[in-house]
This record gives structure tokens, C-alpha cells and sequence, in this order.
């Protein structure tokens, strides 16, 4: 699967704050669309005798912005086979921030603005619920991505996926609840365990276990942002 970060909505964009590379490199332009289409679709044939290329995008739940996700599914959804829909941003310092651009940007943008990382964590869970919940049409991805996205710093704090709180064990339990009861499935990324300050995959193996009772199905991603990521870690966790 292809699934390169769907376009942001231009009034969200407006509403950032702290560092703009987190924004700015955070997803292609509605003008790069037809490109990514024509060449996507030149590869699929290309390679059909070898591989099923499926396409489609990683789509940003923008919490506030769901109409102009909704509409952005409904007109690109008919043309993409696959797809997952993951939480990059939270509202923070000065507007919305990334998550996951650099420890001290997050620190500075979520962390203390919510009082610590215990309580990040919770706001960051909280929004993987409504994207769950969130009515986002007929296009609207299965597949919920890395949703411990919100340890990626973990070890910059002091923390690991081995120390959750009752309170965040909870917020897992309830997402994992949430997912079963809607037929969804969880990426696996093992991106996680290549970013020095997390060490570990997306999802953490506590979670992976209360997620395997529920029969919750997985589809394997390395979150490849680049040709040597393709594939990594695949043989040692599937």
C-alpha cells in the first residue's frame, strides 16, 4: 500500500502554531493530487505481474475540520483501494501543534500546555476516540494508525509503553473497545522502534496483547518515509 499524507485543509493550516516545517512537510497539495494519481496508477501497471499495489492516503483526523475531511474523501475516495486515518495534532500553545515533529516542540506545544505528559497522553487518546466515532462518510479509512503515536518522545520524559497510568491503560482500553465494536483494524507500525526516543513499536506489546483478545485484526505498516524504510522490521514482529 501507498498511502501518502492526504492534503490538509488551508484553514487548519492557518490555525498552527510552532514550528511550520511540522506543517508544512506534514502532507502533500491539493495541486500535487492528479500527479500522485497518474503516477501511482503508471506503477500499479507496471508492476502488476509482481505485486498488488494498492493505493490511497494516510488521512489527518483534524478534530474541528471533519466536514472538510468528509468532503475530501467523498470526491478522492472512489479512486484509492486503501487507506488509514491517524492523529497528527492536537490544539496546543498559540493553535494547533504537531505531535510528533521534534520531543522539545512537543514538550513546548503539548506537553506543558496541558500540565505534563501523563496528560498529553490522555488529550492524544481522547482525540483517537473521536476520530473512531467521527462521522466521516462512506470513504472514511478502517484502519487507525498508530495509535500510541503520543510516545514517540516517551524517553525524553522519563517514560516507556511498560509504565502506562490506570488512567491510560484506560483511555487504551476504551479505544481498543471502540474499534472492535466498529470493525475496525489497527495499523502495526514499527516505525516506532527506529526513533531513538521510543524504541518500540506503535502499538507498545501490552496493547498489542489486550488488542489480539479482542481478535482486533493488524495490518503490518513500516511507515516508510523514504525507499530504506520499505519493509523494516517486518521480519522480526510478522
Amino acid at each position: 500500500s501507498i498511502v501518502e499524507h492526504a492534503p490538509l485543509s488551508s484553514e487548519f493550516m492557518k490555525n498552527t502554531a510552532g514550528n511550520q516545517e511540522a506543517v508544512t512537510t506534514a502532507s502533500m497539495s491539493m495541486s500535487d493530487l492528479p500527479y500522485y494519481f497518474k503516477k501511482m496508477n503508471q506503477m500499479k501497471k507496471k508492476y502488476a505481474s509482481d505485486l498488488l499495489i494498492h493505493i490511497g492516503f494516510e488521512v489527518d483526523y483534524l478534530i474541528g475540520y471533519e466536514d472538510f475531511t468528509r468532503d475530501f474523501l467523498n470526491e478522492y475516495g472512489p479512486q484509492t483501494d486503501d487507506g488509514v486515518l491517524s492523529l497528527h495534532f492536537l490544539e496546543g500553545q498559540g493553535g494547533f501543534r504537531s505531535i510528533d515533529f521534534t520531543a522539545e516542540d512537543y514538550n513546548e506545544g503539548i506537553v506543558q500546555f496541558y500540565g505534563g505528559f501523563e496528560q498529553a497522553q490522555l488529550v492524544y487518546l481522547a482525540g483517537v476516540k473521536q476520530s473512531i466515532e467521527a462521522d466521516l462518510g462512506a470513504f472514511k479509512p478502517r484502519r487507525i494508525g498508530h495509535i500510541s503515536l503520543c510516545q514517540k518522545f516517551q524517553q525524553f520524559f522519563g517514560a516507556d509503553g511498560r509504565d502506562f497510568s490506570a488512567e491510560v491503560m484506560a483511555e487504551f482500553e476504551a479505544i481498543l473497545a471502540l474499534v472492535k465494536k466498529r470493525d475496525y483494524e489497527l495499523d502495526f507500525n514499527t516505525a516506532g522502534l527506529f526513533k531513538p526516543l521510543c524504541k518500540e513499536t506503535y502499538l507498545p506489546k501490552e496493547i498489542v496483547t489486550l488488542a489480539g483478545a479482542l481478535e482486533i485484526p493488524f495490518v503490518y505498516g513500516s511507515d516508510s518515509h523514504g525507499v530504506a524504510d520499505i519493509g523494516r522490521g517486518y521480519n522480526t514482529y510478522c
